[in-house]
């Protein structure tokens, strides 16, 4: 049993002292004419791992990125890599979609040769591989380009293995055809097409809803009896008005699929979505909803042209399903004002899934809005029963405002995280969400008034519960500035890591404040840390501390998982902030090193270019490891005292293995 435990223990040992090579990527060259060929790259990735696709969104883990070494003067791209189907999933840690592969991935790059002579194309494809640890790695794939047929090289990153060469490892189990690959490919479109289904049916019902909001305006309700009144005593028969108004609720559905089929056809489904992480859209649509958010609160009416009104009035006179077609038309140009912001938003909220989302989108909003028209054509008795006009009307015309006001700050807030400016961090952004809410809820209460409202008397008891409710969300938003995670509404504000305090307003004020040393700064939970390594050692030794070294990624889940959950623990933290000096490298730091700092590795024969290549090559050279987290103890000349951990989500383990650490520093 004794033997049995000690190879096991060794086993572990050399397992945790290996390079992770979780991903196996290859080349292929397909030739389409004599000047352009797809540039094939196929990943084959370890069971349990996930790679992150290129359009993953921001804030999560670190997407796929290729980088073509040679191509100035030779070839040019033609469109951007497409990719193999991907999976969706909510990360919670991060607050965002994540888009994934899962067994297999292939990106396709189209090119067009301009340099008959050029041979090869060199890819760089950097990427990040996650399990219970994250690996971030990158591969150089070289393409030969032939003049007939296509050419096929193997470049390999491999999984733990016994066979080496050179440092690399080979498996010949990864090794898969064509047809293979295509049944991988068939199975992974299955599961996608699954999830996409779930997401569309969610735009559908988000859009429903926001149609139904819009149908409560005064620009659309009162025209529903105006309409079905026109269609019951301008027809001939009750049969003939009924099938006219089904007719126009139809030609309703028509115009605003046009609208989303439009939107789609012009920028296509892939621009649309690259457009909702760009900087300037988001920053213009920020513009847009505040311009809307203040005609819907009654600085201003936004209205068409009224000529465009009076040229469709007359072709609804032609009668037949044309004019009754003009006719839908024309409510879509009066309820302008109205429908305009809540269109405008659920196409960009829309476009921002792909496909064929803003198409799903607009069905759902038009049929909300025509199913009204349609029911009370076909039961003119019902129309008694509807609520007359009044000041209530603008009561939901308002709230919109409201609302549009609060999204706004979402478009800003993602200009922001794209440009690392910390203008509109968590605390700012949810200050600004709870005047906002606060606000509506007064309003509601009926304690402010706008220029558009009726005199006031009393509240009905369904504005009484709109204004409860209103009230309690903004109650629930106010420990968020206190660290609350906020669940509701996860993905809206910015990320907890992207605060002022991991604690929110005030948190970091607990405990005594220390004066930072000389490069140092505040990590987690304010314990204090360097981002250098030579730096941080030399502080170590001046203190007479050990060392904690610490490789991390800003991207990295059990990362911040061992941060938030285990760093913070009360037998763990007063380690972290008084018995050891620690040291944070973070390897997917992405800023530039100095020219004169830029090497290549000894180990990987890698470029090192960015500060988290540097960190990244001098963990796989020293510990011949590359996920994280990954921790040592260290004495302060850089001796490593305790064997190397990673992900350790049982603090008590964690601090033990700390103590033992430092027990040897003290010997």
């Amino acid at each position: 049993m004794k033997k049995l435990t000690y190879i096991l223990l060794l086993l572990t040992f050399f397992a945790q002292g290996q390079i992770q090579k979780p991903v196996i990527w290859s080349s292929k060259v397909e030739k389409i004419s004599d000047t352009e060929f797809n540039l094939i790259m196929n990943a084959t990735i370890e069971k349990d791992w996930h790679v992150y696709s290129q359009f993953t969104p921001e804030d999560g883990s670190l997407p796929i990125v290729l980088t073509f070494k040679n191509q100035k003067g030779n070839f040019k791209l033609i469109g951007k890599a497409k990719e193999s189907p991907y999976k969706k999933h909510f990360n919670e840690d991060f607050g965002v979609d994540e888009y994934y592969f899962e067994n297999k991935a292939t990106l396709t790059q189209k090119v067009q040769i301009l340099n008959p002579k050029v041979g090869k194309i060199k890819v760089n494809v950097d990427f990040q591989a996650c399990k219970t640890q994250c690996i971030n790695d990158n591969v150089e794939l070289s393409f030969d380009i032939p003049e007939i047929k296509s050419v096929e090289t193997d470049v390999v990153l491999p999984a733990v293995d016994s066979t080496k060469n050179n440092g690399t490892t080979t498996d010949s189990s990864f090794v898969e055809d064509d047809s293979q690959l295509k049944k991988v490919a068939v199975s992974e479109a299955k599961s996608i097409k699954k999830e996409d289904k779930k997401g569309l049916w969610s735009i559908f019902i988000l859009s429903f809803l926001g149609g139904f909001a819009a149908l409560l305006t005064p620009c659309v309700f009162p025209m529903i009896p105006m309409t079905v009144s026109f269609f019951t005593k301008q027809s001939k028969t009750k049969a003939e008005g009924k099938r006219n108004a089904i007719l126009y609720g139809i030609s309703i559905i028509l115009i605003y699929v046009l609208l989303g089929s439009l939107v789609t056809g012009i920028f296509g489904a892939d621009s649309l979505n690259a457009l909702s992480t760009n900087v300037w859209f988001n920053l213009i649509f920020f513009g847009l909803l505040v311009f809307f958010a203040a005609s819907f609160l009654g600085a201003f009416e936004i209205v068409l042209p009224n000529s465009w009104a009076n040229k469709v009035d007359q072709q609804a006179d032609r009668g037949g399903f044309v004019g009754i077609l003009f006719m839908a038309l024309a409510l879509a140009i009066v309820s302008f004002s109205c429908t305009g912001p809540i269109v405008g938003t659920l196409l960009v909220e829309a476009s921002s899934k792909g496909g064929i989302a803003p198409i799903v989108g607009m069905v759902g909003f038009s049929s909300a809005l025509a199913l009204p028209f349609m029911l009370f054509a076909m039961f003119p008795g019902w129309m008694n029963s509807l609520p007359k006009s009044g000041g209530w009307l603008n009561t939901v015309k308002v709230s919109l405002g409201f609302l549009e006001l609060a999204l706004a700050f979402k478009f800003l807030s993602n200009a922001d995280l794209v440009l690392q400016a910390h203008w509109l961090e968590r605390e700012v952004f949810l200050a600004i969400w709870i005047v906002i809410f606060g606000v509506w809820a007064v309003y509601l209460f009926g304690k402010l008034t706008l220029p558009h409202d009726s005199p006031l008397s009393h509240i009905s008891v369904g504005r009484l519960f709109l204004a409860i409710l209103v009230s309690v969300f903004t109650v629930y938003l106010i420990p968020g500035l206190w660290g609350a995670p906020l669940k509701l509404i996860s993905g809206f504000p910015p990320p907890m890591s992207y605060s002022e305090s991991p604690y929110g307003v005030g948190g970091a004020s607990t405990g005594a404040s220390q004066e930072l040393p000389e490069h140092a700064h505040y990590g987690p939970h304010k314990i204090i840390a360097f981002h250098d390594y030579e730096q941080g050692l030399a502080y170590a030794k001046k203190v007479n501390k050990p060392v904690l070294l610490d490789f991390t990624g800003h991207a990295c889940v059990n990362c911040r998982k061992m941060e938030e959950h285990v760093w913070s623990k009360t037998e763990v933290l007063p380690i972290l902030k008084d018995k050891v000096v620690l040291i944070s490298l973070y390897v997917d730091d992405k800023r530039e090193l100095p020219k004169n700092e830029q090497y290549i590795s000894k180990e990987t024969g890698k470029e090192i270019k960015t500060i988290g290549n540097k960190w990244s090559d001098y963990q796989i050279t020293r510990y011949k490891n590359n996920a994280q987290p990954y921790y040592i103890i260290l004495d302060s000349d850089g001796t490593d005292l305790t064997e190397q951990i990673g992900y350790t989500p049982d603090a008590e383990e964690y601090k033990k293995w700390l103590e033992d650490g430092i027990s040897r520093f003290k010997k």
